[in-house]
Protein backbone atom coordinates (compact mmCIF):
# COMPACT_ATOMS: atom_id res chain seq x y z
CA UNK A 1 0.00 0.00 0.00
CA UNK A 2 1.15 3.44 -0.96
CA UNK A 3 -0.38 6.82 0.96
CA UNK A 4 -0.11 9.48 -0.94
CA UNK A 5 -0.62 13.52 0.77
CA UNK A 6 -0.82 16.20 -1.35
CA UNK A 7 -0.64 20.60 -0.31
CA UNK A 8 -0.26 23.69 -2.07
CA UNK A 9 -3.21 24.07 -4.17
CA UNK A 10 -5.12 27.66 -4.07
CA UNK A 11 -6.23 30.31 -6.24
CA UNK A 12 -3.85 32.37 -8.41
CA UNK A 13 -4.19 35.66 -11.09
CA UNK A 14 -3.27 34.21 -14.48
CA UNK A 15 0.55 34.44 -15.05
CA UNK A 16 1.20 33.50 -11.53
CA UNK A 17 3.28 30.64 -10.23
CA UNK A 18 2.21 27.71 -7.54
CA UNK A 19 4.13 24.84 -5.90
CA UNK A 20 2.25 21.66 -5.33
CA UNK A 21 3.87 18.93 -2.73
CA UNK A 22 2.53 15.09 -2.53
CA UNK A 23 4.39 13.08 0.36
CA UNK A 24 4.28 9.49 -0.43
CA UNK A 25 4.49 6.88 2.55
CA UNK A 26 4.07 3.03 2.70
CA UNK A 27 5.85 0.66 -0.10
CA UNK A 28 6.79 3.64 -2.65
CA UNK A 29 9.83 1.31 -3.29
CA UNK A 30 6.99 -0.71 -5.70
CA UNK A 31 5.85 2.32 -7.45
CA UNK A 32 7.33 2.98 -11.45
CA UNK A 33 6.35 6.55 -10.85
CA UNK A 34 4.78 9.53 -8.67
CA UNK A 35 3.07 11.66 -11.33
CA UNK A 36 0.22 14.58 -11.27
CA UNK A 37 -3.01 14.24 -12.46
CA UNK A 38 -5.47 17.05 -12.75
CA UNK A 39 -9.63 17.04 -13.59
CA UNK A 40 -11.87 19.98 -14.52
CA UNK A 41 -15.66 20.15 -13.98
CA UNK A 42 -17.10 17.56 -16.76
CA UNK A 43 -13.08 16.52 -18.26
CA UNK A 44 -11.88 13.61 -17.59
CA UNK A 45 -8.56 13.05 -15.76
CA UNK A 46 -5.98 14.05 -17.43
CA UNK A 47 -2.01 13.42 -16.98
CA UNK A 48 0.03 16.79 -15.81
CA UNK A 49 3.26 15.65 -15.49
CA UNK A 50 5.43 12.45 -14.52
CA UNK A 51 8.72 11.50 -12.91
CA UNK A 52 10.17 7.52 -12.55
CA UNK A 53 10.41 6.83 -9.00
CA UNK A 54 12.97 4.48 -8.56
CA UNK A 55 16.11 4.30 -10.47
CA UNK A 56 17.48 6.40 -13.39
CA UNK A 57 15.43 9.73 -13.32
CA UNK A 58 12.66 10.12 -16.63
CA UNK A 59 9.94 12.93 -17.38
CA UNK A 60 6.90 13.10 -19.00
CA UNK A 61 4.66 16.18 -19.58
CA UNK A 62 2.05 16.72 -21.94
CA UNK A 63 1.90 19.83 -24.46
CA UNK A 64 -0.60 21.56 -21.79
CA UNK A 65 1.85 21.85 -19.67
CA UNK A 66 5.50 21.58 -21.14
CA UNK A 67 7.70 24.58 -20.78
CA UNK A 68 5.33 25.80 -17.73
CA UNK A 69 5.40 22.86 -15.51
CA UNK A 70 8.77 21.49 -13.70
CA UNK A 71 8.20 18.10 -11.86
CA UNK A 72 10.96 17.07 -9.33
CA UNK A 73 11.61 14.28 -6.58
CA UNK A 74 13.31 13.97 -3.50
CA UNK A 75 13.28 10.05 -1.95
CA UNK A 76 15.09 10.95 0.85
CA UNK A 77 11.55 13.27 1.82
CA UNK A 78 9.26 10.98 -0.35
CA UNK A 79 7.90 13.76 -2.04
CA UNK A 80 7.09 15.23 -5.48
CA UNK A 81 6.54 18.25 -6.11
CA UNK A 82 5.29 20.13 -9.43
CA UNK A 83 6.07 24.00 -10.19
CA UNK A 84 3.45 25.27 -12.12
CA UNK A 85 4.65 29.01 -13.73
CA UNK A 86 2.78 31.00 -16.17
CA UNK A 87 -0.74 29.82 -14.77
CA UNK A 88 -3.43 30.01 -17.62
CA UNK A 89 -7.05 30.22 -16.51
CA UNK A 90 -7.46 26.54 -18.10
CA UNK A 91 -4.94 25.27 -15.98
CA UNK A 92 -7.80 25.55 -13.27
CA UNK A 93 -8.45 22.12 -12.50
CA UNK A 94 -8.27 19.40 -8.99
CA UNK A 95 -5.00 18.28 -9.03
CA UNK A 96 -4.48 14.31 -7.76
CA UNK A 97 -1.11 12.98 -7.17
CA UNK A 98 -0.73 9.19 -7.95
CA UNK A 99 1.99 5.99 -7.50
CA UNK A 100 2.22 3.30 -9.87
CA UNK A 101 2.22 3.77 -13.66
CA UNK A 102 3.75 0.65 -14.64
CA UNK A 103 1.61 -0.54 -17.52
CA UNK A 104 1.33 2.89 -19.20
CA UNK A 105 2.48 6.19 -16.89
CA UNK A 106 0.77 8.26 -19.25
CA UNK A 107 -2.86 7.23 -18.58
CA UNK A 108 -4.75 7.39 -14.75
CA UNK A 109 -5.84 3.59 -15.20
CA UNK A 110 -2.21 2.54 -15.16
CA UNK A 111 -1.79 3.91 -11.13
CA UNK A 112 -3.16 2.30 -8.23
CA UNK A 113 -2.63 4.56 -5.72
CA UNK A 114 -4.40 8.42 -5.46
CA UNK A 115 -4.28 10.87 -2.60
CA UNK A 116 -7.29 13.43 -1.99
CA UNK A 117 -6.37 15.78 -4.79
CA UNK A 118 -5.90 19.45 -4.19
CA UNK A 119 -7.90 22.19 -6.30
CA UNK A 120 -6.04 25.42 -8.02
CA UNK A 121 -7.45 27.75 -9.36
CA UNK A 122 -6.43 30.67 -11.67
CA UNK A 123 -8.56 33.40 -12.39
CA UNK A 124 -8.30 36.00 -15.23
Amino acid sequence: QVQLVESGGGLVQAGGSLRLSCTASGRTSSSFAISWFRQAPGKEREIAAAITWTGVQKIYYPDSTKGRFTISRDNAKNTVYLQMNSLKPEDTAVYYCAAGGATGWGTARAYEYWGQGTQVTVSS
